[in-house]
């Protein structure tokens, strides 16, 4: 954790951004490849999105809810339990709010891709909470946040299964991701507010 913490001071916010767009591209690329694979078609999980406005709203909600207990739990647990090496500030304590919508939406549709309308639906709830854990290496040594995105992983997974619908997790993926984005880059979880 403290190397990847050096790792991460030691890169410019351009080589940073630009780390996280790349890592969310590969994601992408390597959903679309499994895809291939396991279900015989480049774009199976696309499929699996649902314009449906009940499920935007449960999406919506879900990630509202999240975001809700974890500015809570950081406002009365300490703070080192948060301490994630200083990267989550880095990618959003500077961004513009439209910046921090993009990296959210690019993030979340990425990810959900993979994680839900790939693993989840190919191999089962378990293995795809299971990989969405590991790839969130950095909390590995951070128990609390190790036990949060354990937690996160199962309940974005049970909200997919409830739903059917891959666009219910991305916008609850999407919600969590912007609204604590945001409450960084305005440090609403340190209770004050920064212009």
């Amino acid at each position: 954790m403290q190397k990847q913490g050096e790792l991460i001071k030691q890169l410019t916010d351009r080589e940073l951004l630009l780390n996280l767009y790349i890592t969310q591209l590969i994601i992408l690329l390597l959903s679309l490849m499994l895809s291939r694979i396991l279900f015989d078609s480049w774009f199976y999980p696309f499929q699996l999105i649902k314009w449906d406005s009940k499920d935007i709203l449960i999406g919506f909600i879900a990630g509202v809810f999240v975001v809700i207990l974890e500015i809570i739990a950081a406002r009365v647990l300490p703070k080192h339990w948060f301490d994630d090496g200083g990267i989550n500030e880095r990618v959003f304590g500077n961004r513009s709010v439209l910046h921090i919508i993009i990296l959210s939406t690019v993030v979340a549709v990425s990810e959900e891709i993979l994680f839900r309308g790939v693993l989840q639906t190919y191999f089962g709830l378990i293995p795809a909470a299971i990989v969405f854990t590991v790839i969130h290496f950095r909390y590995l040594r951070k128990p609390f946040l190790l036990i949060v995105t354990v937690c996160l992983s199962f309940f974005i997974g049970y909200l997919y299964l409830y739903t059917g619908n891959l666009l219910t997790v991305i916008m609850c993926h999407l919600i969590i991701d912007m609204l604590l984005g945001l409450a960084i880059r305005f440090n609403f979880l340190n209770g004050g507010i920064k212009d």
